[in-house]
């Protein structure tokens, strides 16, 4: 989640000057993710935990209380992101009482009637944000530990109706495409071979960016979707966020704002990195033009290996102004409802886009329309 999304979105020279009228042949098709329509991550609760690797975090971050609120929202699924290290040990043998928290989330949103993407957010050798920890991609034992984790998976949760299983979160940099290929292949190979329709997830590289999905294969078979996520336009998503390389602490801005003013503040603080993302927007105040031209790439893929796409991960920093994060959300939401992708906003609580954190409060109830 939340990190430099470099080519996430990249926009490719055509008329993009007018909103696409809907037709129905546009909207991607939901035959495999039939009930994920609408959903928020619980980040931090199984991964990301930093220094908070322990029972106690696992017992008291997400309760039953927390999936029941997130029903009373009108949503109708959870992403699960969970770290290899809740589950399995450095040697490849697995910790029974890690997997007991999945096996409550399952019995929790079964209780309340929601579904759960389990999404492996961090494997041995590799995780999303250390571009100095991913030996995974070259290294054959680390890779066979991944094939095991997800045949554990399977094992336990391959018959669960309400799962569906994303491989791995964010893959990154360009060098780990061809490896990344092979192995999400083999690995969907491994599953589906025990559970012939189970539904399986893989995004492309550069952080799940749109862009990255243009250079996945064409998938194995027809149990698979493809995912991206959205934190565009970066300079507004993540405004003032220490983690973002080249993003000064102390910037703001607002959203609604002139596409010329967000361009130069986009390429005064990450040079060309992102200037595509408003290549051929017409002047004036940006809006969901925005992302009808930031997903065009999307709805070409999904159309051209007949496949589904799925929206694993989109949101703004809790340092932007609450207008400006209820006009994102409304904008981003009327291009994702247009072409009927399925969703999980990042994230429930904390993680600094905590949706049901206090600062929200005021906003909440208009927010959870769009979401």
């Amino acid at each position: 989640m939340w990190f430099l999304h470099a080519f996430c979105g990249i926009i490719f020279r055509t008329d993009y000057t007018k909103k696409p009228e809907f037709r129905a042949d546009t909207a991607v098709s939901m035959k495999l993710m039939e009930g994920y329509l609408k959903g928020v991550n619980l980040g931090g609760w199984l991964s990301q935990c930093g220094p908070r690797y322990n029972e106690e975090h696992y017992n008291t971050f997400i309760t039953e209380k927390d999936i029941e609120t997130i029903k009373s929202w009108g949503l109708d699924h959870v992403r699960l992101p969970i770290d290899y290290n809740v589950v399995q040990r450095e040697d490849g043998s697995f910790i029974e009482s890690g997997f007991k928290h999945v096996d409550d989330c399952i019995k929790w949103c079964r209780k309340y009637g929601l579904k759960i993407v389990l999404d492996l957010h961090k494997c041995c050798g590799y995780v999303f944000d250390n571009a100095e920890y991913c030996s995974f991609f070259t290294d054959p034992k680390l890779q066979d530990m991944f094939k095991n984790l997800w045949l554990e998976f399977t094992r336990r949760y391959g018959h669960e109706e309400i799962m569906a299983f994303e491989l791995l979160n964010e893959v990154t940099e360009y060098r780990m495409a061809e490896d990344w290929n092979r192995i999400s292949t083999e690995t969907i190979k491994l599953i589906h071979e025990i559970v012939p329709e189970k539904t399986v997830i893989i995004g492309g590289i550069y952080n799940s960016s749109i862009v990255g999905l243009t250079l996945l294969p064409k998938p194995v078979d027809d149990h698979v979707v493809y995912t991206f996520h959205c934190y565009d336009p970066m300079v507004f998503t993540h405004q003032s966020a220490g983690w973002v390389n080249k993003m000064p602490r102390d910037f703001k801005t607002a959203y609604k704002r002139p596409v010329s003013e967000l361009r130069k503040a986009s390429h005064d603080i990450f040079g060309d990195d992102f200037d595509g993302h408003f290549k051929d927007l017409p002047e004036g105040i940006i809006d969901s033009q925005f992302f009808y031209n930031a997903f065009k790439k999307a709805i070409e893929v999904s159309e051209k290996y007949n496949v589904e796409l799925y929206c694993g991960e989109y949101g703004v920093i809790d340092k932007a102004d609450r207008q400006s994060v209820l006009d994102w959300y409304r904008d981003i939401h009327e291009v994702l409802d247009h072409y009927n992708i399925p969703r999980t906003a990042w994230s429930f609580k904390e993680m600094d886009f905590g949706i049901v954190d206090s600062l929200n409060d005021e906003i909440r109830p208009e927010l959870l329309k769009y979401l």
